[in-house]
């Protein structure tokens, strides 16, 4: 009977045999992803996401070694429907919509895309004798769109903040960008809420004429979620060669989305998100992030 190889190494010639009869192992080959497929909630039409993403899509395809296709949906609902139907494996969304979709689909958060002054503000005339928020209370107070994380969510948190209830002590009314600013210069309101980019757009033209009350923290950052179908060690690849590749990928989307230019890539945590899902419960939208 034939024995085994091992067993032919001679115990004289244990110490040469064991190299000689032993293995060799092979170096360890980079790991390959699956082709990956990508939603942006904000862009629909397929011309339109090649156009503004697709350097973006790109930078992520080299980065992760392996392929990236676009999946366009029209908004956040499309992208949740896209995600339970296993028909796309991560999206970029902004702070608002990724609570609504996770609650929905279990997606998981992978990397925060950081956004410099992604701040809300609040703002009043500047003859105002309102001196701090709380002062607010009674008051009517203009924002821009119903779900808009910086124009309505960001403001209603300071609002809070303050001990303020934003569905009794004030009355908010939803105009949009233009039509909010609109409101807050002919005197319709008291109060205005929305973005620090938009304030400086709208009017900070004005400064002799409006001020700003109060200036939040750094908003939530934008996210890029996976599905929960998606192997938790292949997010892990994923996270980690994103931010090895931050300058590529940033660069990639800055270039034709400037509220990216000088953003960063951190890991994305779920909790980071709770001061959103704390708004949506106060305005007595908690069915949509539970």
């Amino acid at each position: 009977m034939r024995r085994r190889n091992f067993l032919g190494c001679s115990v004289l010639f244990l110490a040469s045999a064991t190299v000689a009869c032993s293995p060799v192992a092979a170096p360890p080959a980079a790991t390959e992803l699956p082709a990956l497929r990508l939603a942006v909630t904000d862009v629909s039409g397929e011309a339109e996401l090649e156009k503004n993403y697709g350097e973006f899509r790109a930078a992520i395809a080299t980065a992760l070694e392996t392929d990236v296709e676009f999946v366009p949906v029209d908004n956040y609902t499309a992208a949740t429907v896209a995600l339970k139907q296993g028909k796309i494996d991560l999206v970029l969304a902004g702070p608002s919509e990724y609570v609504v979709i996770s609650s929905r689909t279990n997606a998981v958060p992978v990397i925060a895309v950081t956004r410099p002054n992604y701040q809300s503000v609040l703002a009043i005339p500047a003859n105002s004798d309102v001196s701090e928020v709380a002062g607010l209370e009674g008051k009517s107070i203009a924002m821009s769109d119903i779900g808009s994380t910086s124009g309505h969510l960001g403001p209603t948190y300071l609002l809070m903040e303050a001990g303020l209830d934003p569905k009794a002590d004030v009355t908010v009314q939803m105009l949009g960008d233009d039509g909010s600013a609109a409101a807050l210069k002919t005197g319709d309101v008291e109060a205005w809420g929305g973005s620090a980019t938009d304030f400086n757009d709208l009017l900070a033209d004005e400064s002799n004429t409006f001020k700003v009350l109060l200036e939040g923290p750094p908003l939530p950052s934008d996210v890029m979620l996976a599905s929960s179908s998606v192997d938790a060690a292949v997010l892990d690849i994923v996270r980690e060669r994103m931010l090895d590749a931050e300058a590529e990928i940033v660069g990639a989307l800055a270039a034709h989305e400037s509220k990216y230019v000088g953003s960063t890539l951190e890991p994305a945590s779920d909790k980071d998100y709770d001061s959103i899902r704390a708004v949506y419960q106060a305005i007595g939208q908690g069915e949509l992030v539970q």
